[in-house]
């Protein structure tokens, strides 16, 4: 979907992280903001990223089952070794 604005919700998600971590152009930020307005979709996602680090943020290492923990690494690692693919 491509609004008025010219950005699109795939743009969107690309530059949701710079968004977040407010490393947007002033000109981008406001194309990205703009298509928050008219997108309740993309509203909703950038809400849950939203939340979604605030919650992470909370977790210790020593909050996190050790059998989670090693889970984690392991598909950490597993991706690692298929990125080179």
């Amino acid at each position: 979907m491509t609004m008025d604005h010219g950005l699109s919700c795939q743009h969107l998600v690309e530059l949701v992280t710079d968004y977040l971590e407010g490393a947007l152009s002033p000109t981008e930020r406001a194309r990205f903001e703009a298509h928050l307005v008219g997108c309740g979709s993309c509203g909703h996602y950038v809400e849950q990223l939203r939340l979604t680090i605030k919650a992470a943020g909370r977790l210790t290492e020593e909050a996190i089952e050790p059998q989670a923990r090693d889970a984690l690494l392991k598909a950490f690692r597993d991706w690692k070794a298929g990125a080179g693919d």
